[in-house]
């Protein structure tokens, strides 16, 4: 029952990661990357579908990534997505084609998503945090009703702190590596 507890309490932290790391790839840096756009949400037909389904995304050069709708009926409404995104980016549409010219960041920019990113990075670590208590409670409980030792909990506690603080610490090396990558002119 410990081990199936902390099982569980390791796999919804390394999610909470996994989807860190997927978020982190959407924040604008420097240059170009097709991250930016890929989970870009569509209107198509009447159903939300990620840009990647839609069209391929390839980056031209450092500043310009291009877009390929595999259906040109999917042109305006991808369009219309980026134009309503938080990106701050205009679509250049050339027959099939969408361009999007990324602008060089100013400086007062990158450290707006400096501080966006840092604050991802504090919102997943209180996830974390929240699946090492809701694991406590489930080992407290454990304990309580006598299907385990009092040692063999405050070994599993020791554990869960250990998953904890290793979540924790990946945590602040990706939004160390991702701001580091921000401020990079």
């Amino acid at each position: 029952m410990l081990d199936e507890t902390l099982s569980d309490a390791k796999q919804r932290m390394l999610d909470t990661v996994e989807a860190l790391k997927r978020e982190m790839a959407s924040v604008r840096t420097g240059r170009a990357s097709t991250g930016l756009v890929d989970s870009l949400k569509v209107d198509y037909f009447g159903s939300e579908m990620p840009l990647n389904q839609l069209a391929q995304i390839s980056v031209g050069d450092a500043r310009l990534l291009v877009i390929q709708p595999w259906d040109k009926n999917a042109v305006d409404p991808i369009a219309k997505a980026i134009q309503n995104s938080d990106l701050s980016i205009s679509p250049n549409i050339d027959g099939a084609i969408i361009r999007l010219n990324l602008p060089p960041m100013t400086e007062e920019r990158r450290m707006e998503q400096v501080r966006a990113v840092k604050a991802r990075g504090e919102e997943s670590k209180v996830s974390i945090r929240s699946s090492r208590r809701d694991a406590q409670d489930t080992i407290r409980m454990i304990e309580k009703d006598g299907e385990a030792s009092q040692d063999d909990c405050q070994r599993a506690q020791k554990d869960l702190q250990k998953l904890t603080d290793d979540a924790v610490a990946q945590i602040d090396i990706e939004t160390a590596a991702k701001a580091e990558e921000v401020m990079q002119v």
